[in-house]
């Protein structure tokens, strides 16, 4: 599930937490399939850490906006 800047800015900063530690737990999920040699999609690692990126530089820009 790509998500949208405009999408994490509507989010508080907890749901932004959540979100994160959401992703992370999936990235680690992925990393063991790798590891494993079931990973079937390997454009999900991409995906996934780019939405880890894009949901750490809303919460950055939240943070300096207080």
């Amino acid at each position: 599930m790509i998500m949208k800047a405009s999408e994490l800015k509507q989010k508080s900063m907890s749901e932004l937490q959540q979100e994160l530690l959401a992703m992370t737990k999936a990235q680690f999920g992925l990393r063991m399939q790798v590891a494993t040699q079931q990973m079937t999609k390997t454009s999900e690692m991409r995906k996934v850490r780019r939405d880890i990126a894009r949901i750490k530089t809303v919460m950055k820009q939240k943070e300096s906006q207080s």
